[in-house]
């Protein structure tokens, strides 16, 4: 799969347009390096020579001599060792610098990738390499090397990932070294059995190509993507390679025609531009062809136009647009908002008369260097530092607080580390692992003291609360989503304010259902440790079966078992009456009858101008005192009263009901119904009727629905010693955690 090396050329400073970044890394190039002979102390071997071009392209003035010394070790440790494909083994180390070397690494990254297998495969030691090159490429050579099956069975490889992201978490050099390592093994997989094979490319797919993604590396990322889609798809690979050998045979070809046209408008605009053909990769081929059906020449490509300054994208794109056809809805500018891997560019599209579109990418030689390349091409996060004390260690890492953070650490790198600390064995990591690096776009959410939160697409109110306080979200009751009352299960848009409302409770507990609306590691695995920890009581079906009781508990309620009915808790008879009036038919007037006001004990009195009427006060809107009220005559010598704004009122007027003149009478006491709207949490029911308690209420009646998107509704009909009173009650009950409103019955059926 490798191609031969080429000859290397004296190594030194390379000028002009050499130096400069070339607009597609081909990095196939030189995948085995020839075998020389031992060269002078005073120069590089001529088997590294063409390393150190690349090399000397990118940085000019590199100090080689730990390169020369790095090769000497390596050779010397590795010799005798083969590969599968029969070459000796030091060609694979040699060629994964070559890749790094190509995409700009600097010369400590450079020096671990020569070494990055001797720890694991020779007699060299950690503390020797520590000794002969420091404690940076000790660094990065630890966090390269694999732990031994021996030791960790069936989990050697998640342990090793593991351990690898870790050392990444303090060094994103760490990965560059893995991911030029696995390409080169992916080059050469061809020696391997098919099962391995597949085996290998598919971790390559799930790990690896997401890390390349998500780190920027887009140069190792296609290639990768190209490899494995020959190894697990051969079929669809060998019909795209058709298609795209069939594309390069044909006479004419769009992509050309309209990069001399771009050419000509930004030669006529004066702007200095490159203008280059992008083809496009076999996978990138493969997903355009399943998306659009039949490919044409335009398909196969896209034009790179590269400038010096961020103001030249926006000159070109101008230029562009005004003359040539424009595909608006094509356009999208990642230069003002940049991709949370780094990656900048313009995006747009331009029509050609026959009607073949053409993407266009427009962006700085810069962008473009750290688009093929991602972190690798931000080079040392330490290099700013005098203080060698402060690169990486192999014992503490680089996260200890005297030491640099580094720079280029990613939000979702560092939410992986801190979910990662908390998987309790390695399926559960490898697994999780996966999972997370399968969503592969990343939005931020704003909190009201200003900060930010990074989380995945798709991402809702519980991951928030997990992402902002760890295992404290479990006492989470509810959020605000830009100022709006939202459950947990609200799934959060980029730029969403989120204010999440914290109960006091330092026994809280999450519920179940979070585990359906989690979609961050971080949040799932808290949930899933807390109820591995907490056993679940039985359900009505299982007391049932061993012939208990099945019914639903307060606690039942409050953490969300129970049957599909209500939970009911009554001190009284309900104020509805069971049987309807004759002209209670009316669906309102029928939820409007009441037991007479005159009958409770300390109730509110209502007088009304009919002598010998029975009055009742009305079950849909409970009016009290001082409420302004009004009456209707029902069957039996009634008057119902309602309060002047109930539905029920409007209602009956429309169908030409006569009201009846009622109004309050001197008894203080009065009778409500009032709903409240809660967050589910343990002990929510105690801590409402506490409330209620201490505001002098007597509760008649009570019913708790089951709770439903971690939203709890509360029905009470309480007596209260004084109808003044009523306003005190009702904020003592929105004042309980978890209460998020209070209000009284105003609607028929409410």
């Amino acid at each position: 799969m490798s191609a031969e090396a080429t000859n290397p050329a004296t190594p030194g400073p390379v000028a002009g347009a050499a130096a400069r970044w070339r607009a597609r890394i081909d990095l196939r190039r030189l995948g085995r390096a020839a075998l020389l002979g031992p060269a002078a102390r005073d120069r590089l071997p001529d088997a590294i020579g063409h390393v150190a071009e690349a090399h000397r392209a990118h940085h000019p003035d590199a100090d080689l001599e730990p390169l020369r010394r790095a090769w000497v070790l390596a050779e010397s440790s590795h010799r005798g060792q083969m590969r599968k494909s029969g070459e000796p083994y030091i060609t694979h180390p040699l060629a994964v610098t070559l890749i790094l070397a190509e995409l700009g690494a600097e010369t400590t990254t450079l020096t671990a990738s020569l070494l990055h297998d001797t720890v694991e495969d020779t007699e060299v030691t950690l503390d020797q390499v520590g000794r002969e090159f420091g404690a940076e490429v000790r660094f990065l050579v630890d966090g390269v090397t694999k732990l031994e099956k021996v030791d960790y069975g069936a989990a050697a490889e998640p342990e090793t990932f593991r351990k690898m992201l870790v050392a990444t978490g303090n060094d994103v050099r760490v990965m560059s070294i893995k991911l030029a390592d696995r390409l080169h093994n992916m080059r050469t997989l061809g020696v391997m059995r098919p099962e391995k094979q597949a085996r290998i490319a598919k971790v390559t797919r799930d790990v690896l190509i997401p890390l390349a993604e998500r780190l920027g590396v887009q140069a190792l990322k296609t290639e990768l993507e190209d490899l494995v889609f020959a190894i697990l798809h051969p079929e669809e690979y060998e019909h795209t390679r058709e298609l795209i050998v069939d594309n390069a045979s044909r006479a004419d070809d769009p992509l050309a025609e309209i990069a001399d046209e771009v050419r000509s408008v930004l030669r006529d605009a004066g702007i200095p531009a490159e203008v280059v053909i992008r083809p496009r990769h076999f996978v990138s081929v493969h997903r355009v062809a399943r998306k659009r059906g039949r490919l044409r020449g335009a398909d196969f490509g896209r034009l790179l136009v590269l400038v010096g300054e961020d103001a030249d994208c926006y000159g070109v794109l101008g230029e562009l647009h005004t003359c040539l056809t424009p595909v608006v809805s094509e356009f999208k500018d990642f230069i003002a908002v940049p991709k949370f891997n780094l990656y900048q560019s313009l995006h747009t599209a331009v029509a050609r008369g026959d009607g073949q579109v053409v993407e266009v990418l427009i962006r700085t030689h810069q962008m473009h260097k750290v688009a093929e390349a991602g972190v690798v091409a931000l080079g040392n996060p330490y290099a700013s530092s005098s203080d060698p004390s402060e690169a990486p260690s192999a014992s503490t890492g680089a996260g200890t607080d005297e030491e640099r953070v580094d720079p280029t650490r990613p939000g979702w790198l560092s939410r992986l580390l801190d979910w990662q600390a908390a998987a309790p064995d390695a399926d559960t990591f490898w697994s999780t692992l996966r999972e997370d690096l399968a969503q592969d776009r990343e939005i931020t959410v704003f909190r009201p003291d200003g900060g930010t939160l990074g989380l995945p697409e798709g991402a809702t109110c519980v991951d928030a609360a997990y992402a902002q306080y760890g295992e404290d979200a479990h006492a989470c009751l509810g959020a605000r989503v830009n100022g709006r009352l939202a459950t947990l299960s609200t799934v959060l848009k980029d730029g969403d304010t989120v204010q999440l409302l914290m109960g006091q409770d330092p026994a809280a507990e999450p519920s179940k259902e979070w585990l359906e609306h989690a979609h961050t590691p971080a949040a799932r695995i808290a949930i899933q440790r807390w109820i591995a920890t907490h056993p679940t009581p039985e359900t009505p079906e299982e007391i049932a079966e061993r012939g208990g009781t099945a019914g639903a508990t307060t606690e039942d309620v409050q953490a969300g078992r129970g049957d599909a009915n209500p939970f009911r808790v009554s001190a009284a008879e309900s104020p509805v009456a069971d049987t309807p009036d004759s002209v209670g038919r009316n669906t309102a007037e029928s939820q409007a009858s009441d037991t007479p006001a005159a009958d409770r004990t300390g109730a509110a009195v209502a007088l009304v101008d009919q002598p010998g009427a029975t009055v009742r006060l009305a079950g849909c809107c409970t009016p009290v005192p001082p409420d302004e009220i009004t009456g209707f005559a029902v069957r039996g010598g009634v008057v119902t009263v309602h309060r002047v704004e109930c539905a029920a009122v409007a209602q009956m007027k429309s169908v030409g009901r006569a009201e009846v003149g009622v109004s309050w009478g001197d008894t203080a006491g009065c009778r409500v119904t009032l709903f409240a709207e809660s967050f589910g949490r343990p002990h929510l029911l105690a801590d409402l009727t506490e409330a209620m308690a201490g505001e002098g209420a007597e509760i008649v009646s009570a019913t708790v629905e089951p709770p439903s998107q971690q939203r709890v509704r509360h029905t009470y009909t309480v007596q209260l010693p004084d109808a003044a009173r009523l306003p005190s009650l009702m904020r003592a009950m929105r004042n309980v955690a978890g209460v998020y409103d209070v209000s009284r019955a105003q609607t028929p059926g409410a």
